[in-house]
């Protein structure tokens, strides 16, 4: 049995983050997906292990506001994107998901993402439309750095989290989804080996 199956009661936690084109995961486009899976070394500490990331192509008929382009300094239509379909960049990261999950020895995969509902909003909208038949995620299930942030240093902004961890951070690099998913990861890994070094997990120890 790995540690990563005993630490989150059989869950896998991946980090998420979606870059987008409005609020509303029915009717506006995904634009950027990344996903940061985790692993624990020999000392029991967990750290960032493989990472994915696509730009995404708007699916038909999305919405996209203006202002959350003016947000993310995304063009859609540049086509140095590289983008991809919804289901290539799905069906690939959950492919890849699913594998390391299988190899921690976990039953499911949960999502940790900063201000999780918004991107879990997003990623099982995507899901249902490319009518995905093995999403790894937990449909509701997530973990949400802003919350653990705001327990454990007291901020629930991801840069200043940041900065209260003393983890770097590039407010020019911030909203593409691979760095965001990265410092969120590095978040979320400081404040699980925080805890541990604290005495608070393994129980009793």
């Amino acid at each position: 049995m790995t540690i990563m199956s005993r630490r989150f009661r059989g869950f896998f936690p991946v980090v998420v983050d979606i870059e987008t084109g409005g609020f509303n995961a029915e009717t506006d486009a995904m634009l950027e997906i990344a996903a940061v899976v985790l692993s624990f070394d020999d000392r029991g500490k967990i750290h960032p292990k493989k990472s994915w990331h696509f730009h995404v192509h708007p699916f038909e008929g999305a919405n996209i506001d203006k202002a959350s382009l003016e947000f993310t300094g995304i063009d859609p239509d540049n086509p140095l994107r590289g983008a991809v379909s919804e289901k290539q960049a799905l069906s690939e990261i959950f492919t890849g998901i699913r594998e390391l999950q299988k190899e921690a020895g976990c039953q499911r995969s949960v999502m940790v993402a900063h201000n999780a509902h918004f991107d879990m909003g997003f990623l099982n909208a995507a899901s249902e439309r490319i009518k995905a038949k093995r999403n790894p995620f937990h449909p509701f299930t997530m973990f949400d750095t802003a919350t653990l942030a705001g327990v454990a240093l007291g901020q629930t902004v991801l840069a200043k989290a940041c900065e209260a961890a003393q983890i770097s951070f590039d407010n020019d690099k911030a909203h593409s989804a691979l760095y965001d998913a990265q410092k969120t990861a590095e978040l979320f890994c400081y404040i699980v080996n925080r805890w541990k070094a604290l005495g608070g997990w393994p129980l009793g120890d």
